[in-house]
């Protein structure tokens, strides 16, 4: 009978071996990013867990790879449950597969209106619109975003569905920026369709940023905050052209001061560090940081249990470039807390109560029979969304006790 290792595989694998489909190397702080450029599968490992890759990949078999290792690092590996690993990740040959030679990168679509859309004189000309755009904001005082430019017309209704579909094509332009600069730099990345609870939203998948130099990945990562700017700017100035020799808007130009501020509140959000948005993204890039936001969040719960004299969580359980950023990046997540609050109290709290008061005026009697009617509406829409995330919430409890109450098997 074959002996095997705790893994499961023979002890005669160790001795023979093993081929790897080619991987691509990128040194990234102090950890190296190991991946196949070909389906996008990428890791980020510590230099000794990527140098035992590398004694694999140069054909050394697992057990001369782990003595090789042993000898650079003066620790064991089992070896078995690496190549496991390895195999899990899709960077292990099956026995038999060949393994060709890596080859030239495909091209990618669209790369050249990325390159276009991000040459230096598409610079030019957006610094030329944001400039007019803050220019006409001095001359025009009524231009500079207000809450009140949501109210564009007298109707909720109208109001409400307005500025939920026109979300989705600013979202787009949003989205489609992050795509194009990752194209430019020839990463697959693509735009597709996903979900918040009941929410469809547009997301931008780049799964091969991390095996390009760090430098190179801060204009795919704020993209979409440069198109919000531009769209921002772009409104903006449309508003303006439409506006009357007497300073009156007409619907068109109130429509888009409407969207221009609910893109401006939209920009905000990415300010909330205590959510994963571009600038946490664009944060952990530039500080090397593997999951800064469960450091972080953990960093500020054992300040609130010292606090009160609980038993806090082992920051040893966080890779040591996180516990180290979360001592401070903690701070700026509570600072997001605090704006969070702050864009309640001036934003959603005096433009919900505009709505509230205004349907109860009307139900008071002091409007037209369309008001009425735009105010029912508006109440049924808001409480069947209200319904559906109770709905969900509740289906999603009864799950999670359905999933806790399965039968244990014991050996």
């Amino acid at each position: 009978m074959q002996s095997t290792t705790g893994s499961g595989l023979p002890e005669t694998d160790l001795d023979q071996p093993r081929a790897l489909h080619p991987l691509v190397f990128l040194p990234d702080g102090e950890d190296v990013v190991v991946g196949r450029a070909d389906i996008d599968e990428y890791v980020v490992l510590p230099a000794d867990g990527a140098a035992l890759v590398r004694h694999l990949a140069d054909g050394l078999t697992p057990r001369q790879a782990a003595d090789r290792y042993a000898e650079e690092f003066g620790e064991t590996v089992d070896i078995a449950d690496f190549l496991s690993t390895l195999a899990e990740l899709g960077f292990l040959a099956a026995p038999g597969e060949s393994t060709p030679p890596p080859a030239a990168p495909a091209p990618v679509r669209w790369q050249w209106l990325g390159r276009a859309v991000f040459s230096l004189p598409a610079w030019l000309c957006y610094a030329a619109v944001l400039a007019a755009c803050v220019i006409e904001m001095v001359r025009v005082p009524e231009l500079a975003p207000r809450n009140h430019h949501l109210f564009f017309t007298g109707y909720f209704t109208v109001i409400e569905l307005t500025l939920f579909l026109g979300q989705f094509p600013l979202l787009l332009i949003h989205e489609g920026f992050h795509t194009l600069a990752g194209r430019r730099l020839g990463l697959r990345s693509r735009l597709g369709i996903g979900h918040r609870m009941m929410y469809l939203v547009l997301e931008t998948s780049m799964d091969g940023l991390v095996a390009v130099p760090r430098r190179k990945r801060y204009l795919p990562i704020l993209a979409g905050m440069v198109a919000d700017v531009l769209v921002i700017a772009v409104l903006t100035l449309a508003a303006d052209a439409t506006r009357s020799p007497g300073g009156a808007f007409p619907l068109v130009g109130r429509l888009c001061l409407a969207l221009a501020y609910a893109t401006l509140l939209r920009l905000v959000w990415q300010f909330f560090l205590h959510l994963r948005t571009d600038l946490y993204v664009l944060a952990t890039t530039l500080l090397g940081c593997v999951d800064l936001h469960t450091a972080a969040r953990g960093t500020l719960r054992n300040a609130t249990r010292r606090w009160t004299r609980r038993p806090a969580e082992d920051p040893e359980l966080w890779h040591p470039t996180d516990r180290k950023v979360a001592r401070w990046y903690a701070w700026l997540m509570a600072g997001g807390y605090t704006l969070t609050a702050v864009s309640f109290v001036l934003v959603v709290l005096p433009v919900g109560l505009t709505f509230v008061l205004g349907v109860l005026r009307r139900y008071n009697g002091h409007g037209s029979a369309a008001g009425l009617i735009d105010s029912t509406v508006l109440v049924v829409l808001n409480a069947a969304q209200l319904i559906a995330v109770g709905w969900l919430a509740h289906r999603n409890r009864r799950r999670a006790s359905t999933a806790g109450a399965k039968p244990v098997s014991v050996g």
